[in-house]
């Protein structure tokens, strides 16, 4: 394969056993593209901790009984609306919605994003998932 570099690894018995383990509950076929997979893991992290470009998702469970929490969070959407790609809005009960927020950008203003809706009175939970863009990566 053109461009495909090998490379040994010296690793400990029962560290090399415990890797092993987990490949096979996470179904890899090999241990080669688990290490890619966690090398590439490594370089987005590194993407989100210097403010690199992510594509992401942010969902909150709300109450939206909550007295003009609707209108704040639709607000604070507009703050940054460059960031979001865009929102789907799901009726979980009568008293609760789920929202979910796709966003791309920098991985520091979808944190700012989701501290901010988190921050919100009636706002139950929030996660940020970020991904990489993909650029740069193979």
């Amino acid at each position: 394969m053109d461009g495909l570099y090998r490379f040994g690894v010296s690793l400990d018995k029962s560290l090399i056993s415990r890797f092993d383990r987990l490949l096979r509950r996470r179904r890899y076929s090999n241990r080669s593209e688990a290490i890619r997979d966690l090398i590439r893991a490594s370089l987005v992290a590194q993407e989100w901790a210097d403010g690199g470009r992510v594509a992401g998702a942010i969902t909150l469970a709300y109450d939206h009984h909550q007295r003009e929490l609707i209108t704040r969070l639709v607000d604070i959407q507009h703050d940054y609306a460059s960031l979001i790609v865009s929102t789907q809005h799901v009726h979980l009960d009568h008293h609760n919605c789920l929202e979910i927020i796709a966003v791309r950008g920098r991985a520091r203003q979808a944190q700012e994003l989701t501290d901010r809706l988190r921050a919100e009175r009636g706002v139950k939970h929030v996660t940020l998932s970020m991904t990489t863009t993909g650029r740069g990566l193979t």
